[in-house]
């Protein structure tokens, strides 16, 4: 089993920034899985933010958070983190971390495997 736990969520004022970390833990996580955040707004179905490959040399962004959101990974400690930046009212949702069994990065939600809790990131305008 893996488990994914998310953290760093908060409420902010726009224009703040955030980072979340996700720690994945279990006897069957590998490294070599691709990681990725997701977001699920009041209402809304789970949408794609970002994800990483195995090695952090490839990444994709939503194109509604390129060039303010950062995803990045450790895997000697098993993290990936999501610094997000110049943050809008319409990133506030819920995010989450997931986990999917390639090695490369997918925007589809239905390529991931292993899933987080969740956590909440309010933006006030």
């Amino acid at each position: 089993q893996v488990q994914l736990v998310e953290s760093g969520g908060g409420s902010v004022q726009a224009g703040a920034s955030l980072r979340l970390s996700c720690a994945a833990s279990g006897r069957t996580f590998n490294p070599y899985y691709a990681m990725g955040w997701f977001r699920q707004a009041p209402g809304k179905g789970r949408d794609f933010v970002a994800a990483i490959d195995w090695s952090a040399d490839s990444t994709i962004y939503a194109d509604s958070v390129k060039g303010r959101f950062t995803i990045s990974r450790d895997n000697a400690e098993n993290t990936v983190d999501l610094q997000m930046n110049s943050l809008k009212p319409e990133d506030t949702a819920v995010y989450y971390c997931a986990a999917r069994f390639e090695s490369g990065p997918s925007r589809y939600e239905y390529e991931y495997r292993y899933w987080g809790q969740g956590t909440q990131v309010t933006v006030s305008s």
